[in-house]
């Protein structure tokens, strides 16, 4: 990491902030992710075998080292609902959006719709 900031506390001290790169790409494209998960749970309750599936067959590259904190990160914010359920002996979370959930990807959608308009 590369210091961004160097901060003179007093004479005799110097306090260094260290900050990764910005990745602006990287940014857009992790708060993109995001915003799928919350438009398929919106649907039918999804699992994390579908949502790999189905980020892929958009191009995005996700493992389930990423993605289920990801879900989890996100049922904590209140975000996502789930419920375990036993399919072919086998036990699932299922994910659905919460009412929050639901406001938050309107009001992305918002900012997106206005975005695509001033930078198209």
């Amino acid at each position: 990491m590369l210091p961004t900031q160097i901060a003179k506390k007093s004479d005799s001290d110097i306090e260094v902030r260290y900050r990764e790169p910005m990745d602006v790409v990287r940014d857009f494209k992790n708060g993109a992710l995001r915003l799928r998960v919350l438009q398929y749970a919106a649907g039918d309750e999804v699992h994390g075998a579908w949502l790999t599936a189905e980020l892929t067959n958009h191009g995005y590259r996700v493992s389930p080292g990423t993605l289920y904190p990801l879900l989890h990160r996100m049922q904590e914010a209140g975000l996502l609902k789930s419920r375990g359920e036993i399919a072919d002996g086998r036990r699932v979370r299922l994910y659905r959006t919460t009412k929050r959930g639901k406001k938050v990807l309107a009001d992305c959608r918002d900012v997106l719709t206005g975005l695509v308009a001033e930078v198209a």
